[in-house]
């Protein structure tokens, strides 16, 4: 009996964890658009403050559903393009829009750490995480060329 409660309570613990979970890429599904999330070049993630994930198929997903359901997120995670399937905190990111770059949802954007070469290149055209919310919000084209 004693170790079913153990059990028992070391599941809820876990439950209750705000740590992302790994995505199961080609079996999850986007929590936004349903897509089965493929690419882990553009794969997303949040992690709400009682340990509910959701994963995404592309950071554009998320960001609008963050948008229309304004949770409240402990993490949010996104796939480094010049690394794919590593994860970076939005933090520590800097989001490019280009019409080169061909995300699942046809929103051709790309995170990359901020230390990137990419990132580097004279800074122009790359969002931080609050101005690409901002951008999505206001419904602002925010497509460049680097």
């Amino acid at each position: 009996m004693k170790k079913i409660i153990y059990l028992f309570m070391l599941g809820i613990l876990m439950a209750c964890s705000n740590k992302p979970q790994p995505i199961n890429y080609g079996n999850d599904n986007c929590d936004f658009c349903e897509m089965t999330i493929v690419s882990k070049a553009f794969a997303a993630q949040a992690v709400s403050q009682k340990g509910k994930q959701y994963k995404y198929d592309a950071i554009e997903c998320m960001v609008n559903h963050q948008l229309q359901q304004d949770y409240n997120m402990a993490v949010y995670l996104v796939a480094n393009f010049e690394q794919p399937g590593v994860m970076i905190d939005v933090k520590t990111a800097g989001f490019v829009i280009n019409d080169s770059i061909k995300s699942p949802m046809g929103g051709n954007l790309a995170a990359f750490k901020k230390e990137s070469d990419v990132v580097n290149k004279g800074g122009e055209g790359i969002f931080s995480w609050e101005e690409l919310q901002s951008n999505f919000l206001n419904n602002e084209p925010v497509i460049t060329s680097y």
